[in-house]
C-alpha cells in the first residue's frame, strides 16, 4: 500500500508517517521501482501500535522501541518499565477524573431538572431559597456543604444540615473552613428528625455513592445527590486527614457553582455566584 493509504488506515496524516520515519521512529520504507514508498500489514501493524502508545503519552522514541518489542515478542527494556508503570499511574487518574466529571455533569442535569420543579412551585420569589443538606453523621460532608452554601449563595439562601446520626462536628472540617476564613467552631451536629416538619426547595445528600445509603427526605420533590467521599475515613498522618478535607471542600465548592446560578435564576433572580 501506498504512504496515503497506510496514513489514512492508521487515521494519522501522511505526513505525520514521513516525520516518523525520519525521526528513526519507523524503519525506512520499502521502496518501488519508481521510488515510492510500499507497505504492508506488517508496517501497519507497527504504526499502530505506535499511534496507540502516543495517544497514552509515550514519547515517539519510547512508542517506536515498545512497538519493535511487541512485534518481536521480546522482553520490554528495563528502562522502559518504569515509564510504563508511570503511563499506567497518568490513565488511571485521568480515568478517575473523568468519573468525577460525568458525576459532576449528571449532578448539573439532575439540578436543573429540580431547579424546574422549584420554579414552578415558587410562590414569593423574595424568600431565601431553602436548602437541607444530608448525610449520615452530619459531621463533615454536610457541615462543609452548608458553611460554603451560607458564605457563597449569601441572602438568597437559607441553608441547613442534618444527619440520620448525630457525632458531633469534625474538627478537620472546622480547620478546612477556618482556612477559608469561616469560623464554624460553634457548629453541631443535628439530627433529620427536627427539620420534618419544615418545606425545603433543595434537599442534598451528599454520601458516597458507592459505599452508603443516604438517608432519605420525605416529602421533598427535589433531592439531588452528590457522591462525596466521607473524608472521615482517611487514616494515615494528620496532614493526609488535613488533605482529604481539603479535597472534599473543593469538590463540594465545584458542585456549588453550577447548583447557586441554576437555584438562582429558576428562583428568577439573575445574581451570579462569586466563589473564589
Amino acid at each position: 500500500m501506498r504512504v496515503s493509504e497506510l496514513a489514512a488506515r492508521a487515521g494519522i496524516a501522511p505526513s505525520a508517517v514521513r516525520w516518523y520515519e525520519a525521526a528513526g521512529v519507523l524503519p525506512p520504507a520499502a521502496r518501488r521501482e519508481n521510488g515510492y514508498r510500499q507497505y504492508d500489514e506488517a508496517d501497519l501493524a507497527r504504526l499502530r501500535i505506535v499511534v496507540n502508545l502516543r495517544r497514552l503519552g509515550l514519547a515517539p522514541e519510547d512508542a517506536g522501541r515498545l512497538a519493535r518489542l511487541c512485534l518481536q515478542h521480546g522482553d520490554v527494556d528495563l528502562d522502559l518499565r518504569p515509564l510504563l508503570a508511570q503511563q499506567r499511574t497518568a490513565i488511571a487518574r485521568q480515568r478517575e477524573d473523568l468519573d468525577r466529571i460525568e458525576g459532576e455533569l449528571l449532578d448539573l442535569v439532575l439540578t436543573i431538572a429540580a431547579a424546574g420543579r422549584a420554579a414552578r412551585e415558587e410562590s414569593a420569589v423574595a424568600d431565601p431559597i431553602r436548602v437541607l443538606f444530608v448525610c449520615t453523621h452530619n459531621s463533615a460532608r454536610s457541615q462543609i456543604a452548608e458553611a460554603l452554601l451560607g458564605r457563597y449563595g449569601g441572602t438568597d439562601f437559607e441553608v441547613h444540615s442534618a444527619g440520620t446520626e448525630v457525632r458531633g462536628v469534625n474538627p478537620y472540617a472546622v480547620r478546612v473552613l477556618g482556612e477559608l476564613g469561616i469560623d464554624w467552631s460553634a457548629a453541631r451536629s443535628k439530627l433529620v428528625t427536627q427539620f420534618l416538619d419544615q418545606r425545603f426547595d433543595y434537599v442534598i445528600t451528599v454520601c458516597d455513592r458507592a459505599r452508603e445509603t443516604c438517608p432519605v427526605f420525605p416529602g421533598s420533590d427535589n433531592t439531588l445527590h452528590w457522591g462525596l467521599d466521607d473524608p472521615s475515613e482517611v487514616e494515615g498522618t494528620d496532614e493526609e486527614k488535613l488533605a482529604a478535607f481539603r479535597r472534599t471542600q473543593v469538590e463540594v465548592s465545584a458542585r456549588l457553582r453550577p447548583f447557586i446560578e441554576v437555584a438562582l435564576r429558576a428562583a428568577g433572580r439573575g445574581r451570579r455566584p462569586a466563589l473564589a
